[in-house]
């Protein structure tokens, strides 16, 4: 098994002034490269903390985290800064594509951040936009595209520089039925490459047959694990 994310007895806990409020207990997880991961559970169980945490955002009060050999947890803030550009790709409920510039020079974010020349950086986005059926709108600004074109330009600017580990939150809860099946056809072919993982945080039903594993969390705790595409037995996500 090539694992792309190991968290060893992660536990969180937030709060200030001798009040704390603890978000995650223990949690051990694996995810595996060439694989579409799903966490569900219901709002407010801790799916966002963990996915923050694995992907090097957030810091856990206690346990480890190893991404493709690099254990973000023990990194300092600028080499912790520098892997997740290079290793990890984000995609979000929310577009956050810049107005000002077009879907390819968007897309190409990344690279630009990491020192190639934006036109240069726009031409690579242009041939991912285009294997994810953008070709004819890589010239147009956000206010230009429908939402679900506009994940699409997000989902580009995840893989442009090609990363280990890509990780979705809520990635098709602005969209509509259609939008969101297709958002996530394009995931799941995204995870089909053997040098990635993507992990989706969901509560989404409708998009649950898309995923190789479900890992449903309940109350800071992981609850069910199932290496297919239904829900583990007697889980029930609302």
């Amino acid at each position: 098994m090539n694992v792309a994310v190991q968290a060893s007895n992660i536990d969180m806990e937030f709060g200030a002034n001798g009040v704390r409020s603890q978000v995650l207990f223990g949690v051990d997880l694996q995810i595996e490269m060439g694989k579409l991961t799903m966490l569900v559970g219901p709002s407010g169980c801790g799916k966002t903390t963990l996915l923050s945490i694995l992907s090097g955002t957030l810091t856990p009060t206690r346990g480890d985290v190893d991404v493709m050999g690099g254990r973000i947890t023990s990194m300092k803030d600028r080499q912790n800064v520098e892997f997740r550009r290079e290793r990890i790709g984000f995609i979000f409920q929310q577009y956050n594509l810049l107005p000002a510039l077009t879907a390819a020079e968007n897309a190409g974010a990344p690279l630009v951040t990491a020192g190639m020349k934006l036109k240069d950086a726009a031409e690579r986005a242009r041939v991912v936009l285009e294997t994810l059926g953008m070709g004819p709108h890589v010239n147009k600004l956000p206010r230009q595209l429908s939402g679900g074109q506009q994940q699409r330009v997000a989902i580009a600017r995840a893989i442009v520089h090609e990363p280990a580990l890509v990780v979705c939150d809520e990635p098709t809860a602005a969209l509509d039925a259609d939008t969101g099946r297709q958002v996530m056809a394009l995931l799941k072919d995204a995870s089909a490459d053997p040098n990635r993982a993507v992990l989706v945080v969901t509560h989404d039903n409708r998009i649950y047959h898309y995923a190789d594993r479900i890992i449903a969390m309940e109350d800071g705790r992981i609850v069910g694990d199932s290496a297919n595409n239904t829900l583990p037995e007697g889980i029930h996500v609302h």
